[in-house]
């Protein structure tokens, strides 16, 4: 048996996001999706309204319910080398490589949105349940792969997470003149993580624990601001705050039957959005540029290990985020769209190994969708989505017991550990219109 140095723990929490930028959604339902996200400046359907700008729902003088669902699949593959050693603990020169594929199948993408005013009102509300982020993975047990060999080997063995955020939001904009709009939505907010193994835990002899589904609770809040020129020419500026929540409690049992507790508190970052549109007879153009402050985030900011030999965090960079979007509307009920997003890559190479299964590092996405107006009230909308990492996140193996001859966080000579990905997209949206103001 090939014979290698023990691996400590990753944070694999991150691993195959429904989100393409960290593990933000680039978009909410087939419209914005397809549009690239772009909806700050550019509100042309109101569920990328009340995702983006809460401000720009007072555009629409309809009452219009949107429903979406999407189903997610992605190809990531892990690859992992490290150095072999001979029985007295001296490396040999050689190395032990391997990767192991993902095979979790689809995940469903949900998305509901309601928008509706008074009549000859200059206010208008709306409300909206979103799936805004959630990530999963399952690496099988590989004998041939170091990092998927068993934990009494020296790897992880069986690698899996699941990850859910529910968002509600609602949504109160007042239209300050024909011109001018500003907009306020609170959001209440629920999430679910599931690890195997754990790396937030303490190990012992036995190694990593998995654990159960834990649950948490946060609160936010988003304000934005919408102008529109009358003439084509419209933009948009948004802030939403960090999305606080209680602490995950987990509930670990390790691989001798010992069991254990510990807990691990992840926020959602705070965004900032901008953006600008031009609508035409025949065209609409969207363009927005999104800063996601992951250095500012519980869960993200801390990074390295703890005295204990588990994972303090994903130790994330700030990221940006570029949106863009055509409409074109020359054909009678069938307006077709394009869309694109490129997003910068939030993790260090030093610290790719915590977040090696976070395969979903996606820079460049392509998205084409259509509606099909069905009557006056009744549409249908579809989108596909191709997302492509930028080649492979990459970095060292790391094990604390290195860390004082190779600071700060113990890499091992001649390891690495990396990933990549290609991720698609279907969804599907109905938009349902009531009446006017």
């Amino acid at each position: 048996m090939k014979k290698f140095i023990l691996f400590c723990t990753c944070l694999f929490m991150t691993s195959v996001t429904y989100a393409q930028v960290g593990h933000v959604m680039q978009g909410v339902g087939a419209f914005n999706m397809s549009m690239g996200g772009a909806a700050t400046g550019q509100p042309l359907d109101i569920s990328g309204a009340l995702h983006w700008n809460p401000a720009a729902i007072s555009s629409f003088d309809q009452q219009i319910l949107n429903v979406d669902i999407g189903v997610f699949f992605s190809s990531p593959e892990l690859y992992s080398t490290v150095p072999e050693f001979d029985s007295n603990g001296q490396p040999t020169g050689n190395v032990f490589s391997g990767s192991t594929e993902d095979d979790r199948g689809i995940s469903p993408m949900p998305a509901i949105g309601y928008v509706w005013a008074s009549e000859n009102s200059n206010h208008s509300f709306g409300l909206s349940v979103f799936g805004i982020s959630g990530f999963g993975v399952t690496f099988p047990e590989n004998m041939s792969n170091p990092v998927n060999m068993p934990q009494s080997m020296g790897g992880f063995g069986h690698i899996e997470s699941d990850y859910i955020l529910l968002q509600t939001g609602i949504t109160y904009a007042y239209q300050l003149s024909d011109k001018f709009s500003v907009g306020i939505e609170p959001t209440f907010n629920i999430s679910s993580l599931e690890l195997a193994p754990n790396p937030t835990a303490n190990p012992t002899s036995a190694g990593y624990p998995s654990t159960n589904k834990a649950t948490a609770t946060g609160y936010g809040a988003q304000v934005g601001l919408f102008f529109d020129s009358g003439s084509g020419f419209k933009s948009g500026i948004a802030y939403k705050t960090a999305v606080y929540f209680n602490d995950f409690e987990f509930e670990n049992t390790y691989l001798d039957g010992s069991t254990s507790t510990n807990s691990f508190n992840m926020d959602y970052p705070s965004i900032f959005s901008v953006g600008v549109g031009y609508s035409a007879d025949v065209l609409d153009l969207a363009l927005d540029y999104r800063f996601i402050n992951y250095e500012n985030t519980d869960g993200f900011s801390e990074s390295g290990w703890t005295s204990t030999a588990s994972v303090a965090g994903f130790g994330w960079k700030n990221i940006s985020v570029i949106s863009a979007g055509v409409q074109y509307k020359s054909i009678d009920n069938l307006p077709l769209r394009l869309g694109y997003t490129y997003s910068s890559n939030p993790i260090d190479e030093d610290l790719a190994f915590f977040n090696f299964p976070a395969t979903a590092v996606i820079a460049n996405a392509f998205q084409i969708g259509a509606g099909y107006n069905v009557s006056e009230k009744f549409t249908i909308d579809i989108m596909y989505h191709r997302g492509f990492s930028a080649g492979k996140t990459s970095g060292p193996v790391l094990n604390p017991q290195f860390v004082q001859q190779n600071p700060p966080y113990g890499a091992i000579p001649g390891s690495e550990v990396s990933y990549d990905m290609s991720t698609d997209l279907l969804i599907v949206g109905v938009k349902y219109l009531f009446n006017s103001k």
